[in-house]
């Protein structure tokens, strides 16, 4: 395993600031964010000081250098308030960032990675089309080189962060995948470029801050220079080796989640009487909480589990799948458990839980559904097996 850039002292530093600053700078102003529908400059001025925006890009780049490990703990503490929080600086050390972390050139790192981990740039991971979500291998977005140029063409659609992104990380196809591999590049792709067009914000179910859109490509010219890594071959595996990576995280997102729905459950129970008696009291009710205490302890102790095998490379694959599978979804049940602790108030807006319900539906589908774990889990065991006779 790779020697830690923050030892576990200064990393308890950097958690319980965290910690903190969300606790008291960002839980207040939840229904402000959900309301309306944008993270405060004044907070997200605050994130950037202290180095959220590359917290786990390494600190030669500028950024704060954590580990995988590191991040996960960072994420369960980004998971107990709104997920828009951590949307808004996500991109800049997951998907996009690590992208360049791990497949860039010298040149394109020196340029973007520091910009990238103060804040100053924020980077936007533009994968997902009308017809290729969670398997890459179906995108039909285009890029031909001719004369020196790279001219991409197509649409992406719900990319995070594409109202307000400066750089698109842009997968396309450069020839039909054959035995030789599957034809993907990745591209970097300043947002004014000519030919970039961002539409209006979606409008979503839930996760309110958090902005997505579609991105289309028309005729866009970038030179060389913009192919990650120099190579047409580094772009499908730059994709699997950020979503797995990813993964985990989003894990970690989901455990801090359920640990607030559940502890907002118990707030409730504690405190609100049915007949003169607290209905924390009731069996029923203490089912519920045991429930959802049993989902949540288990989700964080496999989160770690599977982040300690990423950082020492002996799973990259099944072990993130795993994660994300069963903490996304467990994420769903204890929020649908917290707003039956609830009850009619479970479903009032304004109320934690509810915002709650609404937020970790997403978890279950981006960065690969529920559906495209469980392929990913099973087809890996039988091919182990296989490789075993």
């Amino acid at each position: 395993m790779a020697e830690r850039e923050v030892s576990d002292e200064d990393f308890k530093d950097i958690l319980a600031q965290t910690r903190t600053f969300i606790q008291k700078e960002v839980i207040p102003r939840e229904s402000e964010i959900a309301d309306k529908d944008v993270i405060p400059d004044d907070i997200r001025r605050k994130a950037a000081a202290m180095g959220l925006f590359g917290y786990a890009i390494p600190q030669q780049w500028g950024g704060l250098g954590l580990d995988l490990t590191q991040d996960v703990e960072l994420a369960m503490e980004f998971g107990y308030t709104s997920l828009a929080l951590r949307s808004m600086f996500g991109t800049n050390n997951g998907i996009a960032g690590q992208v360049l972390v791990n497949f860039g050139t010298d040149e394109q790192k020196s340029e973007w990675l520091e910009r990238i981990a103060s804040g100053d740039v924020v980077a936007s991971f533009a994968l997902t089309e009308p017809e290729a979500g969670s398997n890459p291998a179906g995108l039909t977005t285009r890029a031909v080189l001719k004369d020196g140029k790279w001219t991409i063409d197509g649409t992406k659609r719900f990319i995070t962060n594409a109202p307000s992104a400066d750089l698109f990380v842009v997968f396309a196809r450069t020839r039909p995948a054959d035995e030789t591999g599957t034809g993907i590049a990745v591209f970097l792709v300043p947002a004014d470029t000519a030919g970039v067009v961002v539409g209006p914000k979606d409008k979503k179910m839930g996760q309110e801050g958090a902005w997505t859109a579609e991105v289309a490509f028309d005729d866009v010219s970038v030179p060389e220079s913009a192919l990650v890594g120099g190579s047409e071959e580094a772009g499908y595996r730059a994709a699997m080796t950020s979503l797995a990576r990813g993964r985990v995280h989003i894990a970690a997102l989901a455990v801090g989640s359920a640990q607030r729905a559940l502890d907002e459950s118990v707030a409730f129970a504690a405190v609100t009487k049915q007949g003169g008696t607290p209905i924390g009291d009731f069996q029923l009710v203490q089912a519920m909480l045991a429930d959802q205490q049993v989902g949540v302890s288990a989700g964080r102790a496999l989160v770690r589990e599977a982040a300690q095998k990423y950082v020492s490379g002996e799973d990259r694959r099944i072990a993130p799948s795993v994660a994300k599978l069963y903490c996304t979804e467990m994420a769903g049940k204890v929020a649908d458990l917290a707003v039956q602790v609830h009850g009619g108030s479970g479903y009032m807006r304004g109320v934690a839980v509810e915002r709650i319900y609404r937020d970790i539906r997403l978890l279950r589908l981006y960065e690969g559904t529920s559906e495209i774990q469980r392929l990913i889990i099973g087809g890996g065991l039988v091919r182990e097996a296989k490789k075993a006779l």
